[in-house]
């Protein structure tokens, strides 16, 4: 599956998925950033917001759902598909009752990824 033109943010704490996860992306043809953490996405965000943030749900200092939190607190509104090593049904729950597009829980196929992503990004573009 191809998509692109497509700017998508990618964070995670782990060092492996986001090199495994960007290349995958950029294969697709996707323009990708990478962050290691929530606080570095949200300096780095500001006025350029991606088309798809995909975002881990646990990270040290930040989570997943930390983030989501401040960004709707900004009045920022980018689709969000969550991912995570962690059976959290509640957390699962919560981050998808505050809008996230998905939540896929590691390991996750290629496919199932960019077709999350896909879904993410087209339910944005019909609210737009």
């Amino acid at each position: 599956m191809r998509l692109p033109d497509l700017h998508v943010a990618l964070v995670d704490d782990d060092d492996s998925v986001r090199r495994a996860v960007s290349r995958l992306l950029r294969v697709a043809g996707m323009d990708v950033r990478v962050y290691d953490s929530g606080s570095a996405f949200l300096d780095g965000v500001k006025n350029d917001l991606p088309d798809c943030l995909i975002l881990d749900l646990y990270m040290p200092s930040m989570s997943g759902l930390d983030v989501q939190s401040s960004l709707a607190a900004r009045g920022l509104r980018v689709p969000i598909v969550f991912i995570t090593a962690h059976d959290d049904p509640d957390a699962e729950q919560r981050a998808l009752a505050a809008g996230a597009a998905a939540f896929l829980h590691k390991p996750f196929s290629e496919q199932q990824l960019l077709s999350a992503i896909q879904g993410a990004t087209s339910a944005a573009i019909r609210l737009h």
